[in-house]
């Protein structure tokens, strides 16, 4: 049975007595099998699994969804029942007892792309994940693919920090139609859960494509609908996540963020890319020609 831990008090008294390897699974709770696969994940690499729950005040914007984000305790507590030992859930006023609390300042690859869309975001991202590495002092922590940049982040927040704890990342979790899971997709009508098979839909084009030319160019012209209002869609480097050119080779990150019926969804693929000499290369030699 998974133990509920509400106080920061109690999770570092409660981590005091574990003896072995922790894993900890960061989460804002409303948990769906995306969460349990990294769960799963974290069981395979440690004695012990902590899973926080806690809708972190610091990453959210004003005018964001803070307020009416999905806290579901009750039902996370069962869901996760005989795969964490326990479940770390404060109080906003227990993480932060000071008004106007400390930040991590995070740098550059954090003021891009999402972190321009939402300033600040990433401050308190770091900010929140730091404080759990330190009450819960983890081996390892497991975070989602889908949330690639803050991923890149967290990595960049362990080294430059010198905090000495595995990060692993957990590939995507679809559902049946290729909508990357979410705790977001619960604000989706049905006609909306169809609009977003968008990000899924041009994820799966890009694939396809062997080339940064070639890539770039469907980003660039790929078609609209009026019922999804695009963010951005864009090729990066996966380690800085600033925009690949038509010369890039090697593995790139395609990064998706866009609105359909105000609700915003994220996703993301790796896509190796080929020389585009290499590519016409091939071709050829397909074709039969010497």
């Amino acid at each position: 049975m998974t133990t509920l831990i509400p106080t920061v008090k109690e999770l570092q008294a409660y981590r005091a007595s574990l003896k072995g390897s922790v894993a900890l699974v960061p989460t804002m709770g409303a948990l769906h099998e995306g969460h349990l696969s990294l769960i799963r994940e974290a069981r395979s690499h440690a004695d012990h699994v902590i899973v926080s729950n806690f809708v972190n005040p610091l990453q959210f914007g004003p005018g964001e969804d803070y307020e009416r984000y999905p806290r579901t305790l009750d039902a996370d507590l069962e869901l996760v029942d005989t795969l964490a030992d326990a479940m770390f859930a404060p109080e906003a006023s227990d993480m932060y007892p000071y008004p106007e609390p400390f930040q991590v300042e995070v740098g550059p690859i954090g003021r891009i792309l999402e972190g321009e869309i939402r300033p600040g975001h990433f401050n308190g991202v770091a900010t929140v994940v730091l404080k759990l590495f330190l009450l819960a002092q983890p081996h390892v922590a497991i975070f989602g693919q889908k949330d690639a940049q803050q991923l890149a982040i967290i990595r960049r927040l362990v080294h430059d920090f010198n905090l000495g704890l595995e990060i692993v990342g957990v590939p995507i979790v679809r559902e049946e139609s290729g909508l990357a899971r979410s705790s977001r997709n619960s604000y989706l009508s049905e006609q909306a859960r169809a609009d977003a098979l968008a990000l899924s839909g041009l994820l799966s084009k890009a694939l396809d494509c062997p080339t940064a030319a070639e890539l770039l160019a469907l980003l660039r012209t790929h078609e609209d609908s009026s019922r999804v209002t695009w963010d951005y869609r864009l090729a990066v480097n996966p380690a800085t996540f600033e925009e690949i050119d038509q010369a890039f080779v090697g593995e790139a990150l395609v990064v998706l963020a866009a609105r359909v019926e105000g609700v915003r969804l994220i996703d993301n693929a790796l896509v190796n890319l080929a020389p585009a000499e290499e590519q016409h290369t091939s071709k050829e030699a397909r074709s039969g020609k010497h």
